[in-house]
């Protein structure tokens, strides 16, 4: 993620805790998002799962009024069973 941070010129903050410390009432009290999460201004973005970087690339986008990348297409095998 700092790399998108620097691409579009915006602040990235990376927190890391041990497993542990996000499972305390002290966290919980903090009304912070489950880790691992990614927050975009106040809004949550993705919270107690992993997002692919290209959706949080258009989001980022989306966020700084430009229009959306197109994410990779599918290979041929993918298209044709649908995934």
């Amino acid at each position: 993620m700092p790399s998108l941070g620097q691409k579009y010129e915006i602040a990235v903050e990376i927190i890391s805790k041990p497993r542990p410390e996000y499972q305390t009432d002290e966290y919980s009290k903090l009304n912070l998002p489950k880790a691992p999460a990614i927050m975009i201004n106040d809004e949550i973005v993705v919270e107690g799962s992993d997002v692919d970087e290209g959706k949080i690339e258009n989001i980022i986008r989306s966020h700084l009024r430009m229009p959306p990348l197109e994410i990779g297409r599918k290979g041929l095998l993918g298209r044709l069973l649908g995934r």
